[in-house]
Formats: C-alpha cells, structure tokens, sequence
C-alpha cells in the first residue's frame, strides 16, 4: 500500500505583528484538508522562518501579515530562500496588503497573495493546484 505523505505547510507571522486570529483560521481549514501545519507563533524573523521551512521540510509557507511590512519582511523571505538554494516551496501571502503591492510580490516570487475575506476553500484548493513537489 503506498503511503501519500501529507502536504507541510509552515504559517508564519513575519515581524513584530501580534495578531495571530486569522493564521489561526487559515491553519486549522488547511489541517482540516488534510495537510500537516506548523504554526511558528507571532514574531518571527525571516531567518527562523526560512530555517523553520526547512527543518520541516515544508511543502508551503503561508505568511501571514497586518503591520504593513510586507514590502520588507516578504522581500527578505525570498532571498533568504535563493541564498539557500531552496527553490521548491510554494510561498503564499496574506492578510492586510494594498492591492498595488501585490504585483511587486508576485515579481519576487511569493506565488498569491490571499486579502480579507478569502474563502478558505479557495486556499486549499490553490495550495493543493500549485505546489512545488
């Protein structure tokens, strides 16, 4: 019988963001799919995120921001993933980002940006449609 491992998806809050309601929303909807989260807690830096995905051996990493420091901590995210020559994590996004920003998001390589109201659904369906592995 083969064994289908489950999607890892790491859900993270970059920066000094405490507000954690919605990651928590997303994370359960996605375990309730099926898939394996580790939710890394408010505050992190994108060195313990990028180390986290890879200690984990995520599949994902679904971002989570409301402090407006998207256009930094995002960024960084990224770069950290190239320097490491990790190229086959899908990163995702959300939460409070102007609809102008989510071009240069995109460019950087952060797959979807996911804004207020998104059905969750549409997450699950999105991540299991557009994954790396």
């Amino acid at each position: 019988m083969e064994s289908k491992r489950k999607i890892r998806v790491l859900a993270a809050k970059p920066g000094l963001d405490g507000h954690d309601r919605g990651i928590k929303v997303i994370a359960n909807a996605l375990m309730d799919a099926g898939m394996e989260v580790v939710y890394t807690g408010l505050r992190q830096s994108p060195e313990q995120i990028v180390e986290t995905a890879i200690q984990e051996d995520a599949d994902v990493i679904a971002l989570s921001i409301l402090s407006g420091a998207h256009d930094f901590l995002f960024p960084r995210i990224m770069e950290l993933l190239k320097e490491k020559n990790v190229d086959d994590i899908l990163v995702i996004g959300g939460g409070i980002i102007p609809e102008e920003d989510i071009p240069s998001l995109k460019e950087i390589g952060i797959a979807q940006i996911f804004g207020p109201g998104t059905y969750t659904a549409d997450i699950v369906r999105y991540i299991e449609n557009n994954l790396k592995r």
